[in-house]
């Protein structure tokens, strides 16, 4: 799937689907958290530790996201 079309599937579900939308958001609200950490000058032990955990939390959502995506064009296709 070319990246056009997948962006056009993920604007559709996100305006169709309440299950991907809150999958796209909560991706969002990680990323913007990493990057109030990432933007700190030093980091403390335990502020390592959560943008660990976020960006694990991140990926695994980042993960779903694609799976949707691949099931929805899966049953679309053909």
């Amino acid at each position: 799937m070319d990246r056009n079309a997948q962006e056009e599937i993920k604007a559709h579900l996100v305006q169709t689907n309440e299950q991907f939308r809150e999958l796209v958001n909560r991706h969002h609200e990680l990323d913007a958290q990493v990057e109030a950490l990432e933007a700190k000058h030093a980091l403390t032990p335990e502020e390592e530790l959560e943008e660990h955990r976020l960006k694990k939390l991140k990926l695994h959502l980042k993960d779903e996201i694609q799976q949707f995506l691949q099931e929805h064009s899966l049953q679309h296709a053909g």
